[in-house]
């Protein structure tokens, strides 16, 4: 299974910074068992949905040579919950590190101002082609931007 956890893409500036939007829905399947009869989005993917931006950011700052693949987690910090309605913005910028071989990113996700998640993690860029379709790739980000240009 695969979650794309990225609902919109709200701004963004070619290696530094993306800005997007994740709509927790009730229909989601991971919120019927986290958890039963109390559904919250588990922190995890909260993760997954910054590092899914995060691959956004290097795909359309590469022109679309490259994606973002997660290495570590520096650290990670979580808040409170992501509830069904809510709507989790998220925001990644990338951070100065030591190790040129790795890019480092600072990520936060806020619901109503409030943080749910702030989290520093570093990885690679790899090659987006292959991963993925470059082209329907291309595509998928001018649905995610409505053609946002920058």
């Amino acid at each position: 299974m695969r979650y794309l956890l990225i609902d919109h893409i709200t701004e963004w500036k070619a290696g530094e910074f993306i800005k997007g939007v994740k709509n927790v829905a009730m229909s989601e399947d991971f919120l019927e068992f986290h958890f039963p009869k109390n559904p919250i989005m588990p922190g995890v993917l909260l993760l997954e949905a910054l590092t899914q931006l995060t691959g956004w950011l290097e795909a359309a700052s590469s022109d679309f040579r490259n994606w973002f693949l997660i290495n570590r987690v520096i650290k990670s910090n979580f808040y409170s919950f992501a509830l069904p309605g809510d709507q989790v913005e998220l925001e990644v910028r990338r951070i100065e590190g030591e190790n040129a071989d790795f890019k480092i990113y600072r990520g936060t996700g806020l619901v109503n101002g409030k943080k749910k998640i702030v989290a520093e993690f570093e990885g690679i860029a790899a090659p987006l082609d292959e991963i993925e379709n470059t082209e329907e790739q291309r595509r998928f980000f001018q649905v995610l931007t409505r053609g946002l240009k920058l």
